[in-house]
């Protein structure tokens, strides 16, 4: 089956209308981006903010003609940008980017039933499903080149926020005896599980609800790859799941808000200097 996606731009007071107007013309599906480069990064709970400019997306039937909307969209002055017509494929798998990505020793994220890219190629093999995170991300990429530098050999693992699983998997593959995986998304905790089993480290990870990690783990290290108002949030519960002596792995973070995250966790966490990539940063803390 094929499509019609026909994109135009708007003023986000003019957001609400246009989106009415698609639908009742008949739009499947409409996707809303930022036209400008003007990020919206963290809006409180319950706000749904949009960019002073935003470029819509509205996917149509094959057979659509689409030339009485371009007309209407003219006449309400709504700058239509291009009407394209789509082959049909796996919306869902297409916007996950897995490629085969190096991260340090020999550490390779690689899409599943990928070649082994080196002979001694230690391969985390990646379906991301729903979950978010393949490794292309700077948070999540600065989190498996630790992991790469620091193999967790016979620790006590928590990925908190796992998402895809991509870190817990990795830990479990660099040598963790056991690997605690966790998320309020249930169909996180179905990629991780799936990306477990598939790269053969079910037996040693276990994925839980955020709240169903047992009261007794005391984790060598814990990976947090979560925005920066959620770690701070979570201070205390990740501070009670790790060991004296334990690492906490911070990302998901700005640069600019390290102080403000570090701030959030007093002086229970000797902290080390921050490691940047694109702006984003990633920072060890090890329990006092």
């Amino acid at each position: 089956m094929s499509w019609i996606s026909i994109e135009c731009l708007a003023a986000a007071d003019r957001h609400a209308a246009l989106c009415e107007l698609l639908e009742d013309a008949g739009a499947l599906s409409i996707t809303s981006l930022d036209a400008a480069d003007r990020p919206v990064l963290e809006p409180a709970p319950g706000e749904t903010p949009l960019w002073p400019q935003v470029r819509l997306t509205a996917l149509f039937e094959g057979d659509y003609e689409p030339a009485a909307l371009l007309a209407l969209l003219g006449a309400a002055g709504v700058q239509a940008l291009r009407c394209t017509s789509l082959a049909d494929q796996d919306w869902a798998r297409s916007g996950q980017d897995v490629q085969p990505r190096h991260f340090g020793n020999r550490l390779w994220v690689c899409p599943t039933g990928a070649a082994a890219p080196a002979p001694d190629a230690l391969v985390v093999q990646l379906d991301p499903g729903l979950g978010f995170g393949t490794g292309a991300h700077p948070t999540t990429a600065l989190c498996l080149r630790w992991l790469a530098r620091n193999p967790p050999v016979g620790g006590e693992v928590i990925d908190w926020g796992c998402g895809s699983g991509i870190l817990a998997v990795a830990a479990a593959r660099l040598g963790a005896r056991r690997v605690w995986a966790l998320d309020i998304d249930p169909q996180a905790l179905a990629a991780t599980a799936d990306n477990a089993a598939r790269n053969g480290v079910a037996d040693c990870l276990r994925v839980v609800p955020a709240d169903g990690l047992p009261a007794a783990v005391a984790a060598d290290l814990i990976l947090a790859n979560i925005l920066a108002p959620v770690l701070v949030a979570l201070a205390p519960q990740l501070l009670d799941a790790l060991r004296p002596g334990g690492a906490l792995l911070l990302s998901g973070l700005l640069e600019s808000q390290v102080p403000e995250v570090l701030a959030g966790f007093g002086t229970a966490l000797r902290f080390e200097a921050p490691t940047i990539d694109q702006g984003w940063a990633c920072v060890k803390g090890i329990k006092r």
